[in-house]
């Protein structure tokens, strides 16, 4: 085989292996369904949807509520268990809120109004590690995550168009060099 078919076949088997080891980041409507972010009916009801699915890094979660009567609180574990609004790590007052999850590992959020997070409004969600998701564990199916309208604005969007457009000049190039 001539050197130039070999590149590019080289090339294209790369390009195969590291997409179909890319898995795409989802978007997670907190809740499951729009202005979730709310006291919940059941004081476990937000974590019991959390508990539900399976995050992992690169996953997004959007909270949307009323941004005058409430906001997020990004919050220690402390605080979180305490229901302290007094020092939160972050805080947001947008209405709808996007969180990247950009690490493994729990994150905590708290209502900042005060006497939700005492009624339920609170949230704890664990990002699989790394490790954890390349082991190939499987489980039971959860519940798919809430599709939320495409903005045309993504980082995800722009990703995939990215990859598409990659495997297609790879494809194209092993073709000529093929012909």
């Amino acid at each position: 085989m001539a050197p130039s078919k070999v590149f590019a076949l080289s090339v294209l088997v790369s390009m195969v292996i590291f997409l179909s080891t890319n898995v795409e980041a989802r978007e997670f409507m907190v809740g499951g369904k729009d202005n979730s972010w709310e006291v919940p009916s059941s004081p476990s009801q937000l974590n019991q949807w959390a508990q539900s699915n399976r995050f992992k890094v690169g996953d997004v979660l959007i909270f949307k509520y009323d941004k005058n009567a409430d906001s997020v609180l990004e919050a220690t574990k402390e605080d979180y268990e305490s229901c302290n609004t007094l020092k939160p790590l972050k805080e947001y007052k947008d209405g709808e809120t996007k969180l990247n999850l950009e690490r493994s590992g729990p994150y905590y959020f708290i209502s900042g109004t005060w006497g939700h997070c005492q009624n339920g409004q609170k949230l704890e969600v664990v990002v699989m590690s790394e490790k954890h998701r390349s082991k190939g564990i499987t489980s039971a199916p959860t519940e798919a995550p809430v599709p939320v309208p495409h903005t045309g604005n993504s980082a995800a969007g722009l990703c995939d168009g990215f990859w598409i457009v990659m495997v297609g000049l790879g494809s194209l190039i092993v073709g000529l060099l093929m012909a």
